[in-house]
């Protein structure tokens, strides 16, 4: 209800923290323009509380509802604790996850500790926006998809009495899979309960219908495309998701013509800036395999990750016409462009041991290899070193429980990289003595399924035949820490090391005047790592695919010399090399 006068949610998810802020305007334009009167978006906990009691960008979510109600549109809110969202953590923290465990999710006390301080910080933001005080805010979310996860109804109950406690005064709602054992595992009596599909409207309607006889009826996801993992499979990776734009436009249709309110998930997905992306488990149980997720969000959406209307778009907006207020509006010009190709010049470089000397924590030994979550590190990577003792035999050295990633050296030689879990990652024959080093990168945590919040880095341990190695050296280096220029400046940068060498590489892409605007970077040979434009965060590029260039928001650019870091993580392959990165429109 609005004004007393029932509403008909025409929504698209629109997540504020994977676009750009000086592109809100524009992308908020784009979903009146495609004719949705409603935006969706999640609150990440990780996001803006990475430390505990230390908030980030907390004002973010209250800036982009203001900018939604400019826009014309009412907004959904979603402030978790958990969001999924394909995002690191499925948004929890990685200082709440790691000492917790599978508590959380739960009544456990400690974790509603952290879940109410969490709420009583971010929910202000949106008490004062509500659409009961002349403000967009029209529904917020009680936890998200529990039924997929949990069955605790005294977990859900204790959310539910804080948000309203705390003043949301809006409808509330749960959402998960139009399935029996989801709905009775993730609904909270007298709050609305919603479902999540990409197809199948009127069966899924009536599965909701058998739980809730009465009241109204969402879709709060309606899949209309999907996301991607990185792959280093002999294909050269899988490829990017795409969903037909007559079949989901079609899908859509069906969704409206059973009378029910729709959120289109996602409307424009954006990009995972930052290396904020989270990783799936294989298998129909979500335990199998870890999938990272790729850096870009574009969802095979309407609205594409450059913010320009796709086929489905034109779709989706045939669909929706219908059911408008009024003629709809055009949709608002496309933003600029990078003028032309632009080199990105290497001017210096550091080796990672060093990078970690200057921007790392400090390194602590202990019995058994630490985890990322007891080194405070959420996103990065961790040096471990260890002694093999000697004399002994050439036996071969297994790392139990890696995750996920190792670069490895013995006695500063390099050795194999190491991705695997399943069984014990082999080093190889290693005599003793021998000085070993692993470099563990995490690829992003599961955010999704039973092992979500599962550690990062070493947790089996080290074996020599079947001895553990203990007395294991390490340190963290969090790629937050990457963002203070002046410590960044302050790092012995020297010339010497080629492109794609393992290390931080620093340069300059040159914009000419009148030439700024959005932009794809390309990093032809390079491996695996991070990049920052300008002090802005792109996220991960890694050469196996299937993504294969890191969007660059315009407004991150300016005319002139723009400064690139690029912290390299693995090195360019033997006879592969690396060239020069470059900017194209």
């Amino acid at each position: 209800m609005l004004d007393g006068r029932p509403v008909r949610l025409l929504s698209g998810a629109l997540h504020y923290f994977r676009v750009h802020e000086g592109h809100w305007d524009h992308r908020l334009a784009m979903l009146r323009a495609m004719g949705l009167n409603c935006v969706e978006t999640y609150v990440p906990w990780n996001l803006h509380e990475p430390r505990p009691g230390e908030f980030r960008e907390s004002a973010a979510l209250g800036r982009f509802l203001d900018a939604a109600r400019r826009a014309g549109l009412l907004a959904i809110v979603r402030p978790g604790p958990y969001i999924c969202a394909e995002w690191e953590n499925g948004g929890l923290p990685h200082w709440l996850t790691g000492p917790l465990g599978r508590r959380v999710r739960t009544r456990d006390p400690e974790y509603l500790r952290a879940v109410d301080g969490w709420l009583a910080a971010v929910l202000p933001q949106v008490v004062d926006r509500q659409c009961d005080r002349g403000g967009p805010v029209i529904m917020v979310q009680v936890e998200n998809e529990y039924g997929s996860y949990g069955s605790d109804a005294a977990y859900l109950a204790h959310l539910t009495d804080r948000l309203r406690a705390l003043g949301i005064t809006v409808p509330l709602f749960t959402s998960d899979g139009p399935e029996d054992h989801m709905l009775t595992g993730g609904s909270v009596p007298g709050v609305l309960a919603t479902v999540n599909f990409g197809s199948g409207a009127r069966e899924a309607f009536a599965t909701l219908r058998r739980h809730r006889p009465d009241g109204p009826l969402m879709c709060m996801e309606f899949w209309c495309g999907w996301f991607s993992h990185w792959s280093a499979g002999p294909d050269g990776g899988e490829a990017a998701a795409a969903r037909d734009a007559e079949d989901a436009a079609a899908a859509l249709r069906e969704v409206l013509e059973c009378g029910a309110s729709v959120n289109v998930y996602m409307a424009h997905g954006g990009t995972s800036f930052g290396g904020w992306a989270g990783a799936n488990r294989d298998g129909a149980l979500q335990d199998g395999a870890l999938l990272p997720t790729v850096t870009s969000y574009d969802y095979d959406a309407p609205v594409d990750e450059r913010g320009r209307p796709t086929a489905k778009f034109w779709r989706f907006r045939e669909v929706l016409e219908p059911y408008a207020d009024g003629p709809l509006p055009e949709p608002p010009a496309p933003q600029p462009v990078l003028a032309g190709p632009a080199a990105v010049r290497l001017t210096g470089w550091v080796p990672l041991d060093a990078v970690l000397d200057g921007l790392g924590g400090p390194e602590v030994e202990s019995g058994v290899p630490p985890t990322f979550e007891e080194l405070d590190v959420d996103r990065g990577v961790v040096r471990y070193r260890l002694s093999v003792p000697g004399p002994r035999e050439p036996y071969e050295l297994r790392v139990r429980g890696l995750r996920d990633r190792a670069v490895t050296f013995v006695d500063g030689a390099p050795g194999p990289v190491l991705a695997d879990e399943d069984e014990d990652a082999v080093l190889g024959p290693v005599a003793g003595p021998a000085e070993v080093e692993l470099w563990v990168e995490s690829l992003g945590r599961v955010n999704y399924g039973p092992r979500l919040g599962e550690p990062k880095g070493i947790t089996g341990g080290v074996l020599h035949e079947r001895q553990y190695v203990h007395g294991v050296r390490a340190r963290g280096l969090r790629l937050d820490a990457l963002e203070d220029a002046g410590a960044v400046r302050k790092l012995p940068f020297g010339a010497g090391a080629g492109a794609g060498a393992r290390g931080l590489h620093r340069g300059t892409v040159t914009v000419p005047a009148g030439g700024v605007g959005d932009a794809l970077l390309e990093l032809p040979g390079w491996t695996r790592g991070f990049v920052w434009v300008g002090g802005f965060p792109l996220g991960r590029y890694w050469s196996t695919g299937p993504q294969h260039a890191l969007y660059v928001p315009g407004p991150c650019l300016r005319e002139g010399p723009n400064e690139v870091l690029i912290l390299e993580l693995e090195g360019a392959g033997q006879g592969q090399g690396a060239g020069a990165p470059r900017l194209v429109p």
